[in-house]
């Protein structure tokens, strides 16, 4: 073999093995990108909590205690929840304010779903109007004409901890950038 059929072979062999160096070199780019495509995409459907995820946990904290305490005359939250007792209006504010107040709220704190976070907000504020229409149930009069017994201490502990967690949601669920 001649000096020159030599040296086209050296450089057949160095052109391959930069070939082989430059697809070796784009797939690794293309893996890194992939990666760093998921992450963005991973970062736009969460959302960050930082302090208000305290406040939140709190105020479900809150809410639990209100369903254990009395609601409707010597009904507590719970038995207004499960069995109905005290009418449509309270069952319907202790329903919301479990699933959205208890549920969602665990759901979303441990997820940190971004479409979550909306569910709770929307949810929650929904929950305060049920929740100040069983505080009205309880206040206004029968048919017999008689005032209602009111409120009892849980369901506006309820209420309270379901505005809470409303403002906190709606600022969680804005905070998104």
């Amino acid at each position: 073999m001649s000096d020159d059929d030599r040296n086209r072979a050296e450089r057949t062999e160095d052109a391959t093995d930069a070939t082989d160096a430059d697809a070796t070199l784009d797939t690794g780019i293309d893996e890194l990108g992939a990666d760093v495509d998921a992450a963005v995409s991973k970062a736009a459907r969460t959302v960050d909590f930082g302090t208000r995820g305290f406040g939140i946990a709190v105020a479900v904290f809150g809410l639990v205690v209100g369903l254990v305490l009395p609601w409707v005359g010597a009904h507590f939250g719970w038995e207004v929840l499960l069995a109905g007792e005290g009418g449509a209006i309270p069952r319907l504010f202790a329903t919301t304010a479990t699933v959205f107040g208890v549920a969602g709220s665990a759901l979303a704190l441990a997820t940190r779903r971004w479409w979550l976070a909306w569910v709770c907000a929307v949810g929650s504020w929904i929950s305060v109007v049920d929740g100040m229409l069983a505080i009205w149930s309880q206040q206004s009069s029968s048919a017999s004409g008689a005032p209602g017994n009111g409120p009892g201490i849980g369901m506006i502990i309820a209420v309270v901890c379901m505005l809470a967690l409303g403002v906190q949601w709606v600022r969680v669920a804005w905070s998104r950038h």
